[in-house]
């Protein structure tokens, strides 16, 4: 550890928590110095949930602690309300000025937001912001991929990345199996056999406990609880939760990987997404350790390709759309939504089953899977017509695994449809019919699924035919939406419009559903 000024004052973010990252690699502990922050700025930006506090600053401690024990000299600033410094900048200022850095050096963020702040930043010294390499993509290489292509499409660029990363392919470059995407053996309804494992937890030890207490005391009024905090803070016990999905988990991930179950809300899932976000995991290494598991015949293919697929395929993805589009894509609304978000996403105060039990799980955990996401959650706000910034600002508040540079495409892109179809060719729009063929929610509502009109139908039914009907023009010369058109005209006139009445009276008594 330095005794003199340091050459460089390093800047680790929340979400930079790899030894490896950039901004140490060419550094040297006996030179230079790190600066890590909980600020306020960055903590109330947006109605962050408890336990995403709580897990990014118990995880900012603990890295902090091993750099430490690594032999750097760590300048680490804790929360504090009623600090002068609130925001990043000001740690920074201070501290390099205190110092004597001769620089600042950081590894690129995650968030526009703050990536145009750093770069705004008066500071004594000068920064040098170095690339991330956490990913198996740059930008620039998903730049150059999109170059003279009328379409973007994931399928086709997770192709390229399976060739270029080895990850199930053959010597010759084609995929194990003779198939890239097994999405079609992955959407089968959970009847309960095999039981789901039980959840991997940490028990929080005594930095994550005063975290948890210090979140409570200095931001209660934040959403959700830490009743039942569990998540791995250390890369040790981030690994310990990867071993425990590739053995209880995997093998029954892809067959089970889009149904939900009321009384089990992860089933199969990896709950892995928040460490990989954070840098407690890589990218690379999570996929090779899956891909192992099934060259061992211990998980079987569709499985392995199916969670493959969502970090080498999606989120490689929609990090290239993310810093090719920002800022402008922040303000995609093409369908014109401006409904309020219903009062029930803060709450889980909901008549609706799937809702009340998706936002409860989130409420309770700061988590719910892509499907409940998605088709649930995702699927009523795009029904009802929610304002798009207003379900994208819920989303990046209440996952531990939300930051905007994955959440935003995949909430304004996917879920919403805002950006007009860049991310998805067609809306992920859907009755209550295709909640109930991939769930048991159904039988628990006090709503009928097999209703669109009627004082018990189900909300789901009707909001889905206006939406239908309400976008006809944007959405008529799709062909992938043809049938479904054609559908709708069969109902007849008289039943549309029962239908869209019912749905006006839904929409209008929205908080009360």
């Amino acid at each position: 550890m330095t005794e003199n000024n340091p050459r460089n004052l390093i800047l680790i973010l929340g979400d930079q928590l790899t030894p490896s990252l950039t901004a140490l690699a060419e550094a040297d502990p006996n030179r230079d110095h790190v600066v890590m922050a909980e600020v306020a700025e960055e903590a109330g930006y947006t109605n962050h949930h408890k336990q995403k506090l709580a897990l990014i600053f118990s995880a900012m401690r603990h890295f902090a602690t091993e750099l430490e024990q690594a032999g750097w000299c760590v300048h680490y600033h804790a929360f504090d309300p009623d600090s002068a410094h609130q925001s990043l900048g000001d740690v920074v200022r201070e501290t390099a000025d205190a110092v004597g850095a001769e620089g600042v050096v950081a590894t690129e963020c995650g968030e526009w937001r703050l990536d145009q702040a750093m770069r705004q930043w008066e500071l004594p010294v000068s920064l040098s912001i170095r690339p991330d390499n956490r990913f198996f993509a740059t930008v620039e290489r998903f730049q150059k991929w999109t170059r003279n292509r009328k379409q973007w499409r994931m399928e086709y660029f997770y192709r390229e990345l399976r060739r270029e990363s080895g990850l199930l392919v053959d010597a010759d470059g084609q995929p194990e199996g003779g198939e890239w995407n097994l999405d079609a053996s992955n959407r089968k309804k959970w009847k309960g056999d095999p039981p789901a494992p039980p959840a991997f937890r940490v028990e929080p030890d005594a930095t994550t406990r005063a975290v948890i207490s210090e979140v409570g005391s200095h931001l209660g009024g934040h959403i959700g609880n830490t009743d039942s905090f569990g998540w791995a803070v250390t890369r040790e016990d981030a690994l310990a939760a990867l071993d425990h999905f590739l053995t209880h988990r995997l093998p029954w991930f892809g067959d089970f990987q889009d149904a939900m179950a009321d009384d089990e809300p992860n089933l199969f899932h990896a709950l892995l997404s928040p460490y990989l976000n954070i840098g407690l995991l890589l990218p690379r290494e999570v996929c090779e350790a899956a891909q192992a598991q099934y060259h061992a015949g211990r998980a079987p293919l569709n499985a392995v390709e199916g969670f493959i697929r969502q970090i080498l395929g999606w989120r490689e993805f929609v990090r290239g759309l993310y810093w090719t589009l920002m800022p402008g894509y922040a303000d995609e609304n093409r369908l014109g939504n401006t409904a309020p978000l219903p009062a029930f996403y803060w709450t889980g105060d909901t008549r609706m089953r799937c809702m009340a039990k998706a936002i409860g799980n989130t409420l309770e955990h700061a988590y719910a899977h892509h499907i409940q996401r998605l088709m649930v959650t995702g699927n009523f706000a795009l029904l009802a017509g929610v304002h798009p910034e207003a379900i994208c600002d819920w989303y990046l508040g209440v996952y531990a695994d939300a930051f905007d540079w994955v959440e935003r495409p995949n909430t304004q892109g996917m879920v919403m449809h805002a950006d007009g179809g860049i991310l998805g060719s067609k809306p992920y729009a859907a009755s209550g019919k295709y909640i109930n063929r991939m769930s048991d929610h159904c039988r628990h509502c006090v709503y009928n699924v097999n209703a669109t009109t009627g004082p018990d139908a189900c909300p789901f039914n009707s909001l889905y035919w206006h939406f239908i009907d309400r976008h006809r023009e944007h959405f008529k010369s799709n062909p992938r939406m043809g049938m479904i058109y054609r559908n709708w005209e069969k109902q007849g006139e008289e039943q549309r419009a029962a239908v869209l009445a019912k749905a006006e009276e839904a929409l209008v008594n929205v908080n009360a559903l």
